[in-house]
């Protein structure tokens, strides 16, 4: 990415990217313009991606055209709160003109009519859009591998996967290709692969940002978020896609906090109450990631914070409820792929119940097929009632106990993810093992609530580690002061992998 600045940070003097933030300073002082930033940008998309493989579609001439009218904004005196900021998107968030694949056969060659919300107010920012990222096919699963296309690495060590579901936005951030790209988080596909890639990854409150224009997985939990260097950045970005928009009914008619826009780090904490949650601290989570946890949890002490242990008792139920309720969903919203409307269409088609069977069992991956066939059994008459209901019921209970816990603190602390990255292949065949690397991120998006992941630390090999803090319903600006002021003490978020 254009922009390369010599830092001292905690791991050696490197040439560390500029943040958007300090990206639009430039374009404002005419330090550089916004078709420098973007051809440099483009220039190491185009160079990395071969290596770490994070993109499905890179778009030179949409982002070439984006600079130019940014640039002859910036001449009229127009300047974007992200003007000249390359930006990533992942590949469930429609962009006119532009292939939207979901990493799914069955959705290959489609190229919306339209752009999705939260990406076109980024772009009436100035946002320059780099590039389509890989994911997990459809948002299905934590490593990236599931992708029908290929599966992309982590930029800090090639053999190891970046997470998922978001992992070619989390790696090309972390990759130092784009300063900001956006994810959708269902049960931790944003902070999972932030937190595996060392990187600020950010899942706002259900409704605070508009989901039109985003292919859904399960639309009770799906939400679109930032991937980062800093929080400063995730908080502007958010700031300017939040905000009620009368395509999506679920969007939230709450006012946007102002100060999202120029979110300044406070340099105490004191007042502050984090709750520990000892249900998060658990066997099985690796003895490097717990000490550096443990070890931030410290930090925070030393800011001024009080630490209080808190219960949530019925985590020990979301990972089960979670793969009723989203799975329930995802059989849903899967439906409309039927090889008739749009998408992948069999040649081998006898009448039209063998065009649609076909057409999705040629277009589908397994994992979606195996999700598909979860949700359809959860809600089949005679099992409804014992699965998805009272899932439903459970999803109550979790999101109670975050309400009770929010009384008496105003953050939760705990890890991210129970491990660093793990190697690519190592989980594939074990979807029960892969399905626990959630286990931390999935009660969030049943609550409803804010969540974040933040660089803490790094694994004796050298391997990011993350921390989770999350927050009151609508109180991003609160949940991210609290991570502001972590990052304005610590350097951890300004390591750089070498590429």
């Amino acid at each position: 990415m254009c922009g390369f600045r010599k830092r001292r940070t905690s791991v050696a003097m490197q040439s560390v990217p500029l943040t958007a933030t300090e990206i639009v300073a430039g374009i404002r002082a005419k330090t550089f313009s916004a078709m420098e930033i973007t051809e440099a940008s483009l220039q190491r998309a185009n160079a990395l991606n071969p290596k770490i493989k994070a993109f499905n579609t890179i778009l030179d001439d949409i982002a070439r055209a984006a600079a130019r009218r940014v640039d002859a904004d910036v001449a009229a005196g127009k300047i974007g709160r992200l003007a000249g900021v390359p930006i990533a998107l992942k590949d469930n968030l429609c962009l006119k003109g532009s292939r939207t694949t979901c990493s799914s056969k069955i959705l290959e060659n489609y190229v919306p009519p339209y752009t999705a919300t939260a990406v076109q107010r980024l772009l009436d920012e100035g946002g320059i859009p780099i590039a389509k990222t890989n994911l997990d096919e459809f948002a299905m699963g934590s490593s990236t591998e599931n992708s029908a296309f290929f599966t992309t690495c982590n930029p800090w060590d090639l053999t190891r996967v970046p997470g998922g579901s978001s992992g070619g936005s989390a790696a090309s951030v972390a990759a130092a290709i784009v300063p900001v790209a956006l994810g959708s988080d269902t049960g931790g596909s944003i902070r999972q692969p932030a937190s595996l890639c060392g990187i600020t990854g950010f899942k706002p409150t259900y409704g605070r940002v508009s989901r039109y224009g985003l292919i859904a997985f399960a639309s009770s939990l799906d939400q679109i978020g930032p991937f980062t260097r800093t929080v400063a950045d995730a908080a502007l970005v958010t700031g300017i896609m939040a905000g009620k928009d009368d395509f999506d009914a679920t969007s939230a008619d709450v006012p946007v906090p102002e100060q999202l826009y120029n979110l300044s780090a406070p340099g105490s904490l004191k007042g502050v109450k984090l709750g520990i949650p000892k249900e998060y601290f658990i066997p099985g989570t690796d003895p490097e990631v717990d000490r550096a946890v443990r070890a931030a949890i410290e930090e925070y002490r030393a800011l001024g914070a009080e630490t209080i242990e808190v219960s949530l008792p019925n985590t020990d139920y979301a990972v089960a409820v979670y793969y009723v309720v989203a799975t329930a969903e995802a059989s849903s919203n899967l439906a409309r792929f039927d090889g008739v409307h749009y998408g992948h269409r069999t040649k081998e088609k006898v009448n039209l119940v063998d065009l649609y069977s076909k057409s999705r069992a040629e277009g589908f991956g397994a994992e979606v097929k195996r999700r598909i066939m979860l949700g359809t059994y959860a809600l089949s008459s005679g099992y409804y009632d014992a699965y998805y209901l009272k899932a439903q019921k459970v999803r109550a209970l979790v999101r109670r106990d975050f309400t009770e816990a929010f009384e008496k603190v105003d953050a939760i602390v705990c890890p991210t993810s129970p491990t660093a990255a793990f190697k690519i292949g190592e989980k594939s065949s074990d979807p029960l093992s892969m399905y626990l690397s959630d286990i931390f991120t999935i009660s969030a998006n049943l609550a409803a609530i804010p969540g974040l992941s933040i660089p803490c630390g790094f694994t004796a090999n050298g391997l990011p580690i993350g921390l989770q803090l999350m927050g009151k319903d609508f109180d991003e600006a609160g949940l991210l002061k609290i991570a502001m002021a972590y990052q304005g003490r610590t350097k951890h978020h300004l390591a750089v992998p070498t590429l």
